[in-house]
């Protein structure tokens, strides 16, 4: 039994259960069951005993960690997924580029983005069980390594299959933050504040894809696109540094260190144990799969792929081919089309994340209980209407604007809708982990599964569409 199991508040639609596998957790307590030490413990420790879950004693549970120490953990993890969508979306502005070294086509070379991002929705099926078993910190070293080589493989690459296949690697190696980064978030931080944090890790989701082409836009002009694999590679050394003294040990599995802080230490950085040894089965593999049966998980999570594959997506493919040739932009110009999605995303954040936790906050102190997790829903109808809106602007002005001079208009139409894709995304995903708190990492593979499907079957009809109908695209988003 997991210590970090939390009772599961039900669905849309659903009975509540898992009660009791729930009050066997260490981080279930009824306050009125607490022993007079626990409770002053929480008190000195919190400020207050209404938390949910409860922390154990123990100063090595990750809820009892030092704010900061929470913070640069999430940090560093967050960090991590950002770079999964980073660097599937980084050669998008060298396609012209490899495709007269390599000699492939345009369509061949763009498989470099698009089969990462199908190895990206799978992988999380492998990494999550397996990080249950080992722990989270060792999986994301392993994870590091791994991607680094990868990374120098595909700059060393001679050819085009060469390339594919590192890259194809490097995808797999660089995904386990995208499978548990929902768990890591559930596993440190109470529920009043879960939203706000687990609106950092699906921001830094959401924007790795247009970073990638704003940033490397520049190194593809300026050095070359082999250095673009030179700097994934240099980033992911140093993500590797950073976790050795800044990423400890999220899952935790009991026990009492309070007295012992050479033992905590090891607990945290230093365990190569397995911390849990019952073999793997196959059912734990294809468990988030079955997670899409839950009505309160299959509805977030196909609401929030659709508006990520026409939002996210769909924005960064089609910018480079409505925008280059019309605009006459070269890759670095290109790059700076994505500003609008980038600075839609962060402003969508603040209302997805920390005013959807003071949006819950008020309901519970109206009812003077916890409020249900469905309520937080309504604030993912503004994020629909938003993402709507932008697509309809950024089409219809990529249409209608004059040849050969460029306007803002189209960026300001993908900046509306990254806003409104950013809301629905950390609404729902908090939704999601609220209502399975005690599976948080099976939701977020579940739901990286949905959002990966979709983003990859979509790049292969709406090009299409987008190229032949602007306007007939638009009446289709809708």
């Amino acid at each position: 039994m997991s210590p970090h199991k939390a009772p599961d508040h039900g669905g849309i639609c659903e009975p509540i259960e898992n009660m009791q596998d729930a009050a066997d957790s260490p981080h279930f307590h009824p306050t009125s069951h607490l022993s007079e030490n626990h409770a002053t413990y929480i008190r000195n420790r919190h400020g207050t005993l209404d938390l949910d879950p409860l922390p154990s004693m123990d100063p090595a549970d990750p809820l009892n960690w030092q704010l900061w120490k929470k913070q640069a953990n999430l940090i560093l993890v967050a960090f991590h997924a950002f770079m999964a969508t980073f660097t599937a979306a980084s050669v998008i502005p060298a396609y012209l580029d490899i495709s007269t070294e390599l000699g492939a086509s345009m369509q061949e070379i763009s498989y470099l983005t698009s089969l990462p991002i199908a190895v990206v929705g799978v992988a999380p099926l492998v990494w999550r069980p397996v990080s249950q078993r080992f722990g989270r910190r060792p999986i994301f070293l392993i994870s590091l390594l791994s991607t680094t080589i990868c990374n120098i493989g595909c700059a060393k690459s001679p050819g085009y299959g060469s390339m594919m296949a590192c890259r194809a690697l490097g995808a797999f190696g660089i995904s386990p933050a995208l499978a548990i980064g929902s768990a890591v978030v559930a596993e440190t931080f109470f529920k009043h504040e879960r939203a706000r944090y687990m609106g950092i890790w699906t921001v830094m989701v959401t924007v790795g894809v247009p970073v990638g082409p704003l940033v490397f836009g520049f190194v593809v002009t300026r050095v070359g696109y082999r250095w673009i694999y030179w700097i994934l590679a240099i980033i992911n050394a140093v993500q590797f540094l950073l976790y050795l003294p800044l990423g400890p040990e999220t899952l935790y599995t009991g026990g009492d260190c309070a007295g012992d802080k050479a033992a905590r230490l090891k607990r945290q950085y230093l365990s190569t144990t397995r911390l849990d040894p019952k073999p793997f089965a196959i059912s734990e593999f294809l468990h988030p799969l079955r997670l899409l049966g839950s009505m309160s998980v299959l509805i977030p999570a196909a609401a929030y792929s659709m508006v990520f594959c026409f939002v996210s997506v769909m924005c960064s493919v089609e910018i480079p081919q409505l925008l280059q040739e019309k605009f006459d932009l070269n890759a670095e110009k290109l790059g700076l089309q994505f500003v609008g999605i980038i600075i839609g995303s962060f402003i969508g954040e603040v209302m997805g994340g920390r005013m959807s936790d003071i949006w819950m906050a008020r309901r519970s102190r109206k009812l003077n209980r916890q409020a249900e997790p469905e309520f937080r829903l309504w604030l993912g109808y503004p994020g629909y209407l938003f993402s709507i809106v932008g697509i309809i602007v950024f089409l219809v002005c990529a249409e209608t604007s004059r040849p050969h001079t460029w306007t803002v208009t189209p960026a300001v139409g993908s900046g509306i809708a990254a806003f409104g894709n950013q809301v629905a995304t950390t609404v729902l995903t908090t939704y999601a982990v609220d209502v399975h708190a005690h599976d948080a990492g099976s939701v977020g593979v579940a739901i990286n599964f949905a959002r990966s499907a979709w983003g990859f079957i979509g790049p292969f009809w709406y090009v299409y569409t987008c190229g032949l109908w602007y306007s007939k695209a638009s009446t289709d988003c809708l």
